[in-house]
């Protein structure tokens, strides 16, 4: 498995877990009762982008370190896919 390999995987596990992290944990104006003018009451309150992106990277490590231990392991291989047998052996 290449460098470039690796830095993709961890890429795509990152900003999934990015993306499941922003939902977790997060009052609105409209949850508080205070929504300021011009703004929506979906609006988050004390949003730390900072915090987001630390616990997204330290629950991406452990993931794309499973990921790439199960790849480079053999457990699960390319010819496990090979339902229409197009891989020549």
């Amino acid at each position: 498995m290449s460098i470039t390999a690796v830095l993709v995987l961890f890429s795509i596990v990152w900003f999934l877990i990015l993306f499941l992290t922003l939902q977790i944990k997060i009052k609105t104006q409209g949850d508080i009762g205070t929504v300021l003018k011009g703004t929506h009451a979906s609006s988050p309150i004390n949003f730390s982008m900072k915090k987001r992106l630390i616990t997204t990277t330290l629950i991406s490590f452990p993931i794309s370190a499973l990921i790439i231990f199960t790849i480079l392991s053999g457990i699960i291989t390319l010819d496990m896919f090979d339902f229409y047998n197009l891989i020549e052996k």
